[in-house]
């Protein structure tokens, strides 16, 4: 496949992924509107039901900002693709870190948001805490390096182009 269809795609991959991840951040919208009104409640349809989500209010905002913002970025990322200074190899494996990194984020957010004591802050605790700390260790471990990489290939390293 040539250079320029490999690019394409993963520039698509990230679209795609991107618009998974605001789509599942508008979902989780639902659950913050859930908790907010105290009851599961979707107008038109008549009735409701009287149940508090859990979590507190900050976790749910973070949960359904995570998947907006990932997504977003990720189609950011998709439209910087080409003018990176990097082989295709590399930029491959950029799009998949980033990928990588808006789902551990957004599902370690809902982990959060649903499971009291999991913020994922520190190692220890309950199961659902130590699944959101091993998802924000690994998500952030990912994206410092591919941001120092860039930050350094595009601004110190001599580059062809």
């Amino acid at each position: 496949m040539d250079q320029s269809l490999q690019l394409k795609a993963a520039q698509r991959k990230l679209i795609g992924h991107g618009a998974l991840l605001v789509f599942f951040g508008g979902a989780i919208g639902f659950g913050f509107l859930f908790f907010l009104l105290g009851e599961i409640r979707l107008w038109p349809i008549p009735g409701s039901i009287d149940y508090q989500m859990p979590g507190t209010l900050k976790a749910w905002r973070m949960a359904h900002l995570e998947g907006v913002i990932n997504g977003f970025a990720m189609w950011i990322l998709a439209l910087l693709l080409p003018v990176l200074p990097f082989s295709m190899g590399a930029l491959r494996r950029i799009a998949f870190g980033f990928i990588t990194v808006g789902w551990t984020f957004t599902i370690a957010s809902l982990i959060d948001a649903l499971y009291p004591n999991s913020r994922g802050l520190a190692f220890g605790g309950p199961l659902s805490n130590n699944i959101a700390f091993f998802m924000f260790y690994v998500g952030v471990l990912i994206v410092m390096s591919i941001m120092a990489i860039i930050a350094y290939k595009t601004l110190f390293a001599t580059n062809k182009d």
